[in-house]
């Protein structure tokens, strides 16, 4: 195991208070034209517009004078004069813009189609031009520009470092109430992510200008490949390390480029394309991966993105070719699929990965969905190195109890087939100021605490060990032999109805809404956004619908009598006997509903409903058959077991069922013959269930006190506050 401490660097504190608060007066300029929540679509592109500016001081004349002489002068040339991947042709910058108020507007226009290439993208992307108009419509564009001008963001001034916790502070500012999928994820937590990615398995990123590929398929405005440089830089200084990223959202992705093109990292290797559609690097296999995908997103279904369904299924028809062989989750929740695709990059040997999740992939779905399959197949391929639980109210904009994955394919021997769980829920600072609904942080010492716990292997309070095996489970039936008792009375009339007997032939809550069907609108945002293909498709979807649902209402219009006949028969015969057998019921019931004309189908459904357990009849058997005279067993009594996969079901029906059913009986049904196979093991992991604590309650005399006090002392209250009155 490598010496935990040496992984534990953290760099000096830096207070960019000063810096942001400045940032954030300019923003008051902007009131009257923008809402509060819509500072930041001007401020973070003039950030960043004064960020290249700074950057290319000492350089742009020579790009300008070899402008002047050729025009068509090759746009790489002119990067190697300016000594970045980026430059500026024009004469102007924010200052000298503002030597021209009369035609600011145009000017600046201007000076932004001056920029390379990858910079226009960039400020495309943040619709720069149209907040410069808008500006200049409201009469704000001078101020906001002149105060711009003064703010030094020079790289000697500010390094990568801190112009992080200055895009840091502001998005935290200014996109803390951004939609809850959408995380900025805070520093503090991205440190967290790379100490524990480092703490094993990574002696080789010392070695002398060792290649170290860092890749983020959901990296936002790049937080974690800039930290993840930073560290992995602070280590070995010799190192090339090489970032890569994917960004579906065009603000975030243009906010990454430009500090990825300042860092002299490769734009090409920061992609704006979304992961689930597209595979941007899917020839190069990753030292590590750092990623916070978003949660509860959409996939399939009309709440996904335009073509993201038809890419991810015909992904998941290569098989495990693919990047998502091992299955697909409920198409409400792409946390998986995102999971999935990194274990894809990581490189076959060495590649190690930190995923973000809420708790959704720890446990959703059935036995045979496609999460326990993902789950299952994570666990038999051992690639779940560690889960580590972190604190509520971590995030900018939700509260919610988030994880931490550890992935490897390097495990160390004594991790072999073994899964480390950590609660480090409590592990933690309060904020001074809460920022959103970021109440907690991690401080040095918290990262350090946490990445010790892991990197020790040791079991405790707050650590779990466990072999993979324990989170396969096998999904047994048990069910009870069929004893059921039959009457006809008001009791059993009512059960059967709530049952749902005989909806099929009439079912008054399902008429109700076919004959006042709700229209269900869509937003215009919704609509906008959806091709006139898609359009007319959703139309003809709900001709048919409109149509079934017609012949269905018709149908039950003309069943209505017989269900009529049916009801009013029962309660005509109504009585307090009570038969024991089915062989008993059946004769009289039959005899009861022989002038309504309804099949054998339907009549021994209506017994059905008309019974109940009664542990005192006759166990029904087979009467016919190759099972003749065996035993039928309730289906109505039909309860899951999960057991584990290695435990012996017989030992664990002794030990768990049969002390409380001792007729119970266990059926196995996978059938994985089937066209849709009936698949019965599958995987999850309860995370909480193996840190809970049993806390009595309060005594009663202690609640009982406790209220005469607050009684006592409202009273007082009111005295004082009356005067006595």
């Amino acid at each position: 195991m490598n010496d935990i401490n040496c992984f534990l660097w953290d760099e000096t504190p830096i207070d960019v208070t000063a810096e942001a608060n400045f940032i954030w007066s300019i923003a008051n300029k902007l009131r009257g034209s923008y809402m509060p929540d819509k500072y930041g679509d001007v401020i973070i592109p003039m950030v960043i517009i004064r960020r290249f500016e700074c950057t290319l001081e000492e350089t742009k004349h020579k790009v300008i004078e070899q402008f002047k002489l050729n025009p068509n002068y090759p746009g790489k040339a002119l990067c190697k004069l300016s000594g970045y991947q980026f430059y500026n042709t024009s004469e102007f910058d924010l200052r000298e813009l503002c030597n021209d108020s009369d035609n600011i507007k145009k000017n600046f226009e201007a000076y932004i189609d001056s920029f390379s290439d990858n910079v226009k993208d960039i400020l495309g992307q943040l619709d720069m031009k149209n907040h410069i108009e808008k500006m200049e419509k409201d009469g704000c564009l001078f101020s906001v520009v002149q105060a711009f001008s003064e703010l030094d963001l020079h790289p000697s001034t500010y390094d990568s470092i801190k112009m992080g916790y200055i895009f840091e502070n502001l998005i935290g500012r200014f996109y803390q109430n951004v939609d809850a999928g959408q995380f900025y994820t805070g520093r503090d937590i991205i440190k967290l992510c790379v100490s524990l990615l480092i703490a094993e398995g990574c002696n080789d990123i010392f070695d002398d200008r060792k290649i170290i590929t860092v890749c983020d398929q959901a990296c936002g405005t790049g937080g974690m490949l800039s930290t993840a440089y930073t560290y992995i830089k602070h280590f070995n200084p010799s190192a090339d390390v090489r970032l890569f990223g994917q960004e579906f959202m065009g603000p975030s992705y243009a906010v990454g480029l430009a500090e990825m093109l300042i860092k002299g990292q490769n734009a090409d290797n920061f992609k704006h394309e979304d992961t689930l559609k597209v595979d941007c690097f899917k020839e190069t296999k990753m030292r590590f991966l750092l990623e916070n995908p978003p949660f509860g997103t959409s996939w399939s279904g009309e709440n996904a993105k335009q073509g993201q369904e038809k890419a991810v299924k015909d992904e998941y028809n290569k098989g495990l070719a693919g990047r998502w062989g091992a299955g697909l989750p409920a198409g409400s929740d792409a946390q998986l699929l995102f999971m999935q695709s990194a274990i894809d990059k990581m490189d076959d040997n060495l590649g190690r990965a930190a995923i973000i999740s809420n708790g959704s992939p720890l446990f959703s779905g059935n036995t045979a969905s496609g999460e326990s399959q993902i789950r299952r197949w994570m666990l038999e391929n051992d690639l779940i190195e560690a889960i580590i639980q972190m604190p509520t109210d971590l995030f900018y904009n939700t509260g919610i109890s988030t994880y931490i994955w550890l992935l490897s394919k390097n495990k160390r021997p004594e991790r072999k087939g073994k899964i480390q769980l950590i609660d480090a829920s409590s592990i933690c600072h309060k904020l001074r100021k809460p920022l959103g609904n970021k109440k907690n942080e991690f401080l040095p010492k918290d990262r350090a605490e946490i990445t010790k716990l892991y990197a020790n292997f040791e079991e405790n309070e707050l650590v779990k060990i466990f072999d993979n095996t324990e989170f396969i489970y096998k999904e047994y039936t048990v069910m009870q032999p069929l004893q059921r008792s039959y009457s006809i009375t008001e009791e059993s009339i009512e059960s059967m109805l709530r049952k749902g007997t005989l909806n099929g032939i009439y079912d008054e809550a399902k008429v109700y809404e076919l004959e006042n069907p709700t229209i269900k609108e869509e937003s215009s945002n919704k609509r906008k956004t959806k091709s006139l293909e898609q359009i007319k498709k959703k139309e003809i979807e709900e001709q048919k619908k409109r149509e079934k649902n017609k012949k269905q209402l018709a149908n039950y219009y003309k069943n209505k009598p017989i269900y009529d006949a049916i009801l009013r028969k029962l309660k005509e015969n109504i009585s307090n006997k009570i038969f024991m057998s089915i062989n008993e019921f059946m004769p009289v019931l039959t005899n009861i509903l022989s002038e309504i004309d309804l099949d054998n189908k339907t009549i021994n459904k209506i017994a059905n409903g008309l019974s109940v357990m009664n542990k005192n009849a006759v166990i029904q058997r087979e009467i016919k058959g190759k099972n003749k005279g065996k035993i039928i067993y309730d289906k109505e009594s039909k309860d899951i077991e999960l057991v584990r996969w290695d435990t012996d079901i017989e030992d664990y029906m002794a030990r768990e069922v049969l002390p409380h059913i001792p007729d119970a009986k266990w059926f196995w049904e996978e059938d994985l013959n089937k066209k849709n196979p009936v698949i019965k093991i599958g995987a999850e992991i309860p995370f909480t269930r193996y840190f809970y604590k049993y806390k009595a309650p309060t005594p009663s005399n202690e609640l009982a006190a406790k209220f005469i006090e607050l009684e006592n002392s409202v009273s007082e209250r009111i005295n004082k506050l009356f005067g006595g009155m």
